[in-house]
């Protein structure tokens, strides 16, 4: 069967612009600006430890073991990481990343991400995956995806929630922390995005929330 031709152009890599949200904004990782807040957010009293648990890194017990991960991810192409700031404090409340990046295919993935306790169960959260998966799609990815540990149920429903597509299990795809890992990979193609764009739109809109409250779900809006 003969192949279609895409007339196809390489993707644009990241750069160093802020991504602006509602409530949140998505800044290029500064260990400078952000690292108080994302040590007192990821490791500080209130934190949770549980976030760490599918990582091939930390948690980190000590603020220099802690400085020196972030300054070396700082200077990273590949992952490209943000930090996550509240818009009305100014204050970083997590950070997350770009990674797995091939231009010449037009694929990418939301990776790292690791949202203290002031982002979950908030609109700050969706906002920043809505936020960095636009600006995946508008630096021509034709693919973006999504991967993790098959047994963390919190990954997982939250690929689920933002409209990714289960793909499949690699098995015993890596060894962290000297644990198997059966990596489940999740994505969103271009010609999906529009649709899961607007259903984010209409869910982050000033109307959906009442009281600080949801008034539809995220799901209800790619249901119409």
């Amino acid at each position: 069967m003969p192949t279609t031709e895409l007339h196809w152009q390489p993707a644009t890599l990241p750069d160093k612009s802020t991504l602006e949200g509602r409530f949140i904004r998505l800044e290029k990782l500064d260990p400078a600006r952000h690292g108080d807040d994302l040590w007192a957010a990821l490791q500080g009293p209130t934190s949770d430890p549980a976030l760490w648990d599918y990582l091939p890194y930390g948690p980190f017990f000590e603020r220099s073991e802690f400085d020196a991960w972030l300054s070396r991810h700082a200077a990273d192409i590949d992952p490209w990481f943000y930090s996550v700031v509240d818009q009305q404090t100014g204050v970083v409340d997590g950070y997350l990343s770009l990674m797995s990046i091939v231009p010449a295919h037009g694929r990418i993935e939301i990776g790292h991400v690791m949202f203290g306790a002031a982002m979950q169960r908030t609109p700050k959260g969706t906002e920043t995956i809505y936020v960095l998966a636009k600006a995946a799609f508008a630096l021509g990815n034709r693919r973006l995806e999504w991967k993790c540990d098959d047994g963390n149920q919190r990954s997982k429903r939250a690929a689920e929630r933002f409209g990714f597509t289960f793909e499949g299990t690699f098995r015993q795809h890596m060894v962290i922390k000297d644990r198997n890992r059966d990596t489940t990979w999740y994505s969103i193609t271009d010609q999906e995005w529009p649709a899961l764009q607007a259903a984010f739109e209409g869910w982050l809109a000033v109307d959906n929330f009442r009281d600080g409250q949801q008034v539809r779900t995220l799901e209800s809006f790619r249901k119409r």
